[in-house]
């Protein structure tokens, strides 16, 4: 059984960076997420944190 992400973030680029949220206390070292474009999103691993490709916005840089 899977658990809503926390945290959901529209973006518009196809590369996106996490850091967490240290006012949510959810901070964690940087990384680097890449959306597939099958998929649509994708969600950090350290704090679950979703981020959502608005496709009618994004910029081509994938």
């Amino acid at each position: 059984m899977s658990r809503p992400a926390p945290v959901t973030e529209v973006v518009t680029r196809w590369r996106v960076s996490c850091d967490g949220d240290d006012a949510a206390g959810l901070g964690h070292p940087r990384v680097w997420l890449a959306i597939a474009p099958e998929a649509g999103f994708v969600d950090c691993g350290y704090c679950d944190k979703r981020f959502v490709i608005d496709r009618d916005h994004a910029h081509d840089d994938h």
